[in-house]
């Protein structure tokens, strides 16, 4: 056999580990499968934990913060229920994953960023893999995208006390958004919203750890 071969066979076997732990953590929605099948979580995540792209486990990234294990980035996508004519919003873009993922679901996705640096790393990346439905924005997520707003789907990747207002306001009546709230690193829970005609739906969907969502702009 040669090396090419043992290598395509890894590869191959890498990804069936990968989408087996998606489906034994609950991510069973045949088009996130699909979608987290091609997209291929090695190109965002860089140096030293590069070879640990393919286990389910959050890592380091750039600026402090972490790309989140594939599970999760697996039900947090499921419980968006997005569409194919969704505009999503997403806040926290990091390493780009989570957004390259959606725009495998959606029609367009807006990511923001505090870190101007990942913005930057993150656009770079869509452009290489020629992902074109993604607009990044060094902005305070906090308050959303107002000039774009209203959103079918909002997804928030780092955690907050509550809800935040700026972000229930933009989105549209019968969307949807999932974000972890919590007021500690340790006591955290992935909710998911669901406007309605009048008011909010909120159910909580399981216990989490994110980096907590800072406001302002970074420094880096």
């Amino acid at each position: 056999m040669t090396g090419n071969a043992e290598g395509e066979e890894g590869i191959a076997e890498r990804k069936m580990r990968f989408l087996f732990a998606l489906r034994s953590k609950g991510v069973t929605d045949a088009r996130v499968l699909s979608a987290m099948e091609r997209v291929d979580r090695g190109p965002f995540v860089k140096g030293l934990f590069a070879e640990r792209a393919y286990e389910d486990m959050p890592l380091p990234i750039a600026c402090g913060q972490t790309i989140s294990q594939p599970s999760i980035v697996g039900l947090m996508t499921q419980a968006l229920e997005v569409g194919p004519r969704d505009t999503v919003l997403e806040i926290g873009t990091g390493s780009g994953y989570q957004a390259a993922i959606l725009a495998e679901l959606a029609r367009r996705v807006y990511s923001v960023d505090r870190h101007r640096r990942l913005v930057r790393e993150a656009e770079e990346l869509f452009r290489t893999l020629q992902i074109t439905n993604i607009t990044t924005i060094t902005t305070d997520g906090s308050f959303g995208l107002p000039e774009q707003a209203p959103f079918d789907r909002i997804i928030v990747t780092a955690a907050a006390e509550d809800p935040p207002g700026p972000l229930l306001a933009q989105l549209k009546i019968g969307g949807i958004m999932v974000l972890p709230v919590g007021q500690s690193d340790a006591v955290q829970s992935l909710i998911r919203v669901r406007r309605l005609e009048k008011g909010f739906d909120y159910e909580e969907l399981r216990p989490v750890r994110f980096v907590p969502l800072v406001e302002g702009l970074a420094k880096d």
